[in-house]
């Protein structure tokens, strides 16, 4: 595998994301208005991460990696990566039960629904009823 190069996105090149998305996580949709991180090889973009911010918080969303490209540490080490974006804001995720272990070792700390601010509380409700499995945390390194 070629090297990879871990980066923040040009918005210019959102509709490459987009079409990421739309093969391999189609509940997902980069907007002009979220940061981008993501890795890069020869191959083309094989992993991104979006953050949203939402007041004075932010919120890491949309974490993919092309399915070829899983279980070789690329998600951490996007997040390693994007750790100057991670610190600017307080940043809040909702994981996926299996990624729980993922994200507490880039930092992230689960909590209890009622931990979460109020914004984010009433968008993680929403999500959990439309029938995602998620569970809270928080980035505290």
């Amino acid at each position: 595998m070629s090297p990879i190069r871990y980066q923040q996105l040009n918005p210019i090149r959102l509709p490459i994301i987009n079409k990421l998305y739309k093969d391999f996580y189609p509940a997902g949709k980069a907007k002009r208005d979220e940061t981008l991180w993501v890795g890069e090889s020869q191959q083309g973009v094989i992993c991104c991460v979006r953050f949203k911010c939402i007041g004075e918080l932010q919120l890491l969303t949309g974490m993919l990696v092309k399915p070829e490209y899983r279980n070789q540490k690329i998600a951490t080490q996007l997040l390693q990566h994007a750790t100057p974006q991670i610190q600017q804001k307080p940043c809040y995720c909702f994981a996926f039960k299996e990624l729980e272990a993922l994200y507490q070792q880039a930092g992230f700390i689960t909590l209890q629904p009622q931990q979460l601010p109020h914004d984010l509380q009433q968008r993680f409700e929403r999500y959990c009823h439309s029938g995602k499995k998620l569970i809270p945390m928080h980035y505290n390194a």
